[in-house]
């Protein structure tokens, strides 16, 4: 029970560490891209996809043309569309693909990823910085601190911090764009 309840709490903390991390102008222009973006394509990988389908789903509630990249319903995307693609690497080929083909279209890319840095973050027009992915090539302070301590592997297993922050900040988002599209503040 002890495991669980360390992974049960690196995930919570993980998850309000959120708040003091997260960029509010970043956060202002992802939710204006969609807003103003005729079509919404979302993109992930694994886990990620899952959390890029819980996406979709929430915009579709609120009336946005919304469509999941690799589904066979999904037209090609054009240039007043955007392309949300979810990477925790940042460096996944499928996402990274993707993202290149939107851009070469002329379409806004909205990245969320824990490295900003990596090819996606690059790519992007805005990032979304969600911290919990661990990647010990591109962390190496935090992996040399986890190793100091004795903890040789992650509490969560791959990159469930990450996609669990990911879906909460999300949410959180569709959240202030129903009061923005609603005019309440």
């Amino acid at each position: 029970m002890e495991i669980v309840n360390n992974v049960i709490d690196a995930i919570l903390n993980n998850i309000e560490s959120a708040k003091e991390y997260l960029d509010e102008e970043s956060l202002n222009e992802f939710e204006d891209v969609l807003i103003q973006s005729d079509n919404i394509y979302l993109v992930g990988a694994g886990r990620s996809r899952l959390v890029a389908e819980s996406f979709a789903m929430r915009l579709t509630y609120l009336a946005f043309s919304t469509y999941v990249v690799g589904e066979t319903i999904s037209p090609a995307i054009r240039e007043n569309d955007c392309l949300v693609a979810i990477s925790g690497s940042g460096e996944t080929n499928t996402i990274v693909s993707a993202a290149k083909i939107a851009k070469g279209r002329g379409s806004k890319v909205l990245g969320i990823t824990s490295y900003p840095e990596s090819s996606l973050g690059m790519i992007a027009d805005v990032v979304i910085t969600v911290k919990g992915r661990i990647n010990q090539e591109m962390d190496d302070e935090n992996y040399m601190k986890r190793q100091i301590h004795g903890n040789y592997t992650s509490l969560t297993p791959l990159g469930t911090a990450f996609e669990l922050t990911a879906l909460v900040i999300l949410d959180a988002i569709i959240s202030e764009m129903t009061n923005r599209i609603s005019g309440c503040k």
